[in-house]
């Protein structure tokens, strides 16, 4: 069992085209990035289903994009690297990594360390804790008690995505309910505001933000949201 799509994150351009090509032949999407900043600038860049990460990576290293990795996504991911040391593994899974494996490896095998992460999280629990959203007290509800304050925008933008209960909301929806043109890279727009969002959420708890885009469409809460 294979993802669908996955992000290849690996400066070395030999083995990134080889391994794309071998994964590509068997149906996975993949997304190569030679560098962690361009894979943070890529748009859905916390919305592939698989990661296979390098450790010595041009821009933040490997450990920490698995850290920011882990704070917005629990898909799977794979460290591939030759950075060798007593420590390498336990700083790659306290990190946040299921599995590692050290160059030189044979793109066969990584393939099916892939299969392995991948058939385990599907096995995993489908279902989220649910979040709760208090329209009187103004602030979003973790599951494990942490709590968000909310702005006015904050507000609009969480009505509409538990209005829509797990579905994507466009994001021309949520600019005309916000009654802002749609201009993603504007300070104060929807992206602006949807970051803004995450970051507190991810300070306030360590479970990962449901607050997810959708590639081309616009945005969803993967968790069950409910208003009290």
């Amino acid at each position: 069992m294979l993802p669908k799509t996955l992000a290849l994150v690996d400066d070395d351009l030999e083995y990134t085209e080889f391994l794309s090509q071998s994964l590509q032949d068997r149906g996975v999407r993949v997304t190569v990035c030679p560098d962690s900043s361009e894979l943070l600038a890529t748009p859905g860049a916390f919305d592939f289903e698989f990661y296979v990460v390098d450790l010595n990576l041009p821009g933040i290293d490997g450990l920490e994009l698995i850290k920011v990795l882990r704070r917005r996504s629990n898909a799977g991911l794979l460290v591939v690297s030759g950075h060798l040391g007593p420590q390498v593994y336990q700083q790659v899974v306290n990190a946040g990594a299921d599995m590692y494996l050290a160059k030189p490896v044979l793109f066969e095998q990584v393939i099916t360390a892939i299969e392995a992460v991948q058939r385990r999280a599907a096995r995993g629990p489908v279902a989220e804790l649910p979040w709760s959203l208090d329209t009187r007290a103004r602030q979003l509800l973790a599951p494990d008690g942490a709590t968000v304050d909310l702005s006015d925008m904050d507000m609009i933008l969480m009505t509409c995505l538990l209005n829509a209960q797990g579905q994507p909301v466009t994001r021309e929806f949520i600019c005309n309910a916000l009654g802002r043109v749609p201009d993603g890279d504007a300070p104060d727009g929807l992206n602006a505001i949807v970051f803004r969002l995450r970051r507190r959420i991810e300070r306030a708890t360590p479970i990962v933000a449901p607050l997810q885009s959708k590639p081309r469409v616009g945005y969803f809460f993967r968790a069950p949201l409910k208003a009290i």
